[in-house]
């Protein structure tokens, strides 16, 4: 089987990925076996074929979730309301061209993930289980994602159960009237395989949670199928660690606590609110397009100048590209998120265990509906997003992916010349992004794909939304800065990993390294004076080990995707990677979860493509990085990479120490990371100069004239406003 072409589906609580069989022409008509289908898309560019990419749509979903419930031979429960000890549609996702369906199967002697083919859609008609052959062996139930139901339940054992135990302490101590305290997650869920023990830390119930803490943690273990068996396995409060609530009420009742009261803030969170301390005054700027949009989308294609591309939207990992071509050709067949990594420091149990793996929680899945004028240029298109996650039902998340093509308000290029000939030649920088908003916990990732005239494609993202912080006691200076009276802003690190499948000139690359070294010489008309001059170094990148660049070590600085064929200078055609990153240090190789996220040891690594490496990251590795689902480390091993079919995959990131101003929340500036594709001798000359855009005149000519100067007709061609349409939000 094929994978650039089928379609997965994960199953409940034993897990299944199901993959449906790979689509053709349409989203109607899918064919039930991928065997023959070729190994890229027909190179037409064209509206039928990028469906081959799209999601799935709502009306499929249904008929997937009908097809499991009437052919898997077990009762399945809907996820919003399971058990753990019960089988349910955990979600349902699609992989490139193929979907996924999750199913938790609890009720079972033996719970695991299981991972089936289903096919064909419409009208699924067979399923095929290929756990065995993906990961060598069943995936052990306890690896799977949380469902907002066992949270709810958690949350419950913590108010009727927990807290049932200390009703004097968090009376006296906190005002605890059972809706004043708010609750936050930590993973992973213990220190070993098979653990599911969370701290859940307590903070004050108001708007911006996130940064008032209280002081109380609680560590819950949740591992039995069976919720009677839950229990608290310890306490921490203001510095101390006690058995259970059951102590920590006694020695609070004898008077052997030190209390630290926190001041009751107000709903609105007082100093957490991101109400406006100043009233509206004259509107910002505004971005309009004279007539109208110079792009078209059309289902999940879109066209913009000389770029053609489809887009989806996975529900584990988000924003994904394919099948990006300019002027026809292709340049890669995938551009994708693949992980979210953060990891936390502290001086309480809470945050000094947190490495959250957000694809876990749902990138996608946790995609915001987008305020218009805002997170979005007003007149941007916004399109909506369905997905079926932790329920049987699809939803929709209105609004949710915006696509607008921005001036970035400078040249792309220019030339003023004031000596011999007097002209002026520019082009404005116009590009067009396409944005998804993510809101995972506390954070807000701001997620942007741009194609530029020059050939270039920009992946970015911007962090915004609260910090997440930790009580303030003790020594807890030494992990972060303290932001208010009792809220300690801890110190972490952010890692984004993303696959870039780029096809270069054809499927088959090799990679290069460009960069400079100074030689010395004599100056040839005066060989008593030496000259450093700089001079070009050349390396082929031959193997997988060789194209493995760790965090922090030199890289050289051109690096590139060479194709087999050349431009008309005789140099291989290329596509360059270019990164932007700031990140903090990894975490040691020598602990024991590190190989889960060992794809944050590099900056960038180059691997041959293979199927059955279609992910850096799994769901799974967040509850077991222990024992990794997916351990990208095994990825390098020492291939040749030599005239083969690449894939980049490169980490970008950043280290956050919380600071005053990071109160209310985080602002985007400079929080922004990612990479760059820029063409490298791809071209005989740079291909913006054939953009409409350019600007050119002489100091012979008229240059208020339009037919010499389109930008001297501005004042007749874009003298009206254009209609706004009335602001609608779709997000509560």
């Amino acid at each position: 089987m094929n994978p650039k072409l089928p379609y997965v589906l994960l199953v409940g609580a034993a897990v299944i990925i199901f993959i449906l069989s790979c689509m053709l022409v349409s989203r109607g008509r899918r064919s039930p076996s991928c065997e023959s289908q070729p190994h890229v898309v027909e190179k037409t560019g064209s509206t039928s074929q990028s469906l081959v990419f799209a999601d799935l749509t709502p009306e499929e979903m249904v008929q997937v979730v009908r097809y499991l419930q009437g052919n898997l031979g077990v009762r399945l429960v809907d996820a919003s309301r399971a058990k753990p000890s019960e089988n349910c549609i955990a979600s349902l996702d699609g992989q490139g061209p193929a979907t996924a369906d999750v199913l938790y199967f609890g009720n079972q002697p033996d719970p695991n993930v299981t991972e089936y083919v289903v096919g064909p859609l419409p009208t699924p008609a067979y399923h095929r289980d290929v756990t065995v052959q993906k990961y060598g062996g069943k995936v052990p139930y306890h690896r799977r994602p949380m469902l907002g139901s066992e949270y709810e339940k958690v949350g419950a054992f913590l108010e009727t159960v927990a807290f049932a135990a200390a009703p004097t302490f968090l009376k006296e101590v906190f005002e605890y009237d059972g809706t004043n305290v708010a609750f936050q997650t930590t993973a992973p869920h213990g220190f070993q395989s098979g653990d599911r023990k969370s701290w859940f830390i307590m903070f004050q119930n108001v708007s911006g949670f996130f940064v008032h803490p209280v002081g109380l943690e609680v560590l819950v273990d949740h591992s039995s199928l069976d919720i009677s068996r839950w229990a608290v396995s310890r306490v921490f409060y203001n510095g101390q660690y006690y058995r259970d609530m059951v102590q920590l009420e006694s020695a609070y009742v004898q008077g052997r606590i030190s209390v630290e009261k926190v001041r009751r803030a107000p709903q609105d969170g007082d100093f957490s609110s991101m109400k406006p301390r100043a009233p509206w005054a004259a509107p910002f700027p505004l971005q309009y397009e004279p007539q109208g949009p110079r792009y078209s989308v059309r289902n999940n294609h879109v066209l913009f100048q000389a770029w053609s591309f489809a887009f989806g939207m996975s529900v584990n990992t988000g924003l994904r590209l394919f099948d990006v071509r300019h002027k026809g050709e292709r340049v890669a067949y995938e551009i994708s998120v693949q992980e979210a990594l953060s990891v936390y420091g502290s001086n309480c149990p809470g945050g000094m265990s947190t490495r959250y793996m957000d694809g876990s929680f749902g990138i996608g899945r946790y995609t915001s509906p987008l305020v218009r004028g805002v997170d979005c240029p007003y007149l941007a298109t916004y399109l909506d997003v369905h997905y079926l996650a932790h329920s049987q039902v699809s939803r929709i998340s209105k609004n949710a992916l915006c696509i607008f093509e921005q001036n970035l308000g400078s040249p792309l290029r220019r030339h003023y010349s004031n000596v011999q000939s007097l002209y002026y030649g520019g082009l404005v920088n116009s590009a067009l992004v396409v944005r998804s908003i993510a809101t995972v916990g506390n954070y807000d990732y701001v997620w942007d794909f741009i194609f530029y005239q020059n050939g270039a494609i920009e992946g970015k993202v911007q962090a915004t939304g609260y910090m997440s912080s930790s009580f303030l006691h003790g020594d807890g200076l030494r992990y972060g800065n303290r932001v208010w009276e009792h809220t300690l802003g801890t110190i972490r690190t952010h890692a984004i990993n993303y696959k870039v499948d780029l096809d270069v000139g054809g499927v088959k690359n090799s990679l290069v390294a460009h960069d400079m070294a100074f030689e010395m010489t004599r100056a040839p008309w005066s060989p008593e004076q030496q000259i450093e001059r700089p001079r070009l170094t050349k390396k082929v990148l031959d193997t997988e080990d060789q194209a493995a660049f760790r965090l922090q070590s030199k890289m050289p600085r051109y690096i590139y995707f060479a194709a087999n064929s050349k431009n008309k200078w005789g140099h291989q055609r290329g596509y360059r990677i270019q990164i932007t990153s700031f990140a903090g240090d990894h975490v040691p190789e020598a602990s024991s979860m590190e190989r889960a996220i060992s794809w944050a040891r590099y900056q960038l690594a180059v691997t041959r493509r293979k199927e059955e490496e279609p992910t850096s990251s799994s769901i799974y590795n967040q509850n077991d990085p222990w024992t990794p689902t997916v351990a990208f480390a095994n990825f390098i091993n020492n291939e040749t990479i030599t005239n083969e079919d690449l894939v980049a995959w490169i980490t970008a990131g950043f280290l956050h120490i919380p600071h005053s101003e990071d109160i209310p929340n985080t602002v985007t500036v400079g929080n922004s990371v990612g990479f760059l594709l820029r063409p490298y001798n791809y071209y005989d000359l740079d291909p913006s100069i054939y953009s409409h855009d350019g600007v050119f005149f002489t100091s012979e000519q008229d240059f208020t004239a339009c037919e010499t100067n389109p930008i001297a007709c501005l004042p007749k061609t874009a003298s009206c406003l254009p209609n706004f349409p009335p602001f609608t939000y779709d997000g509560f």
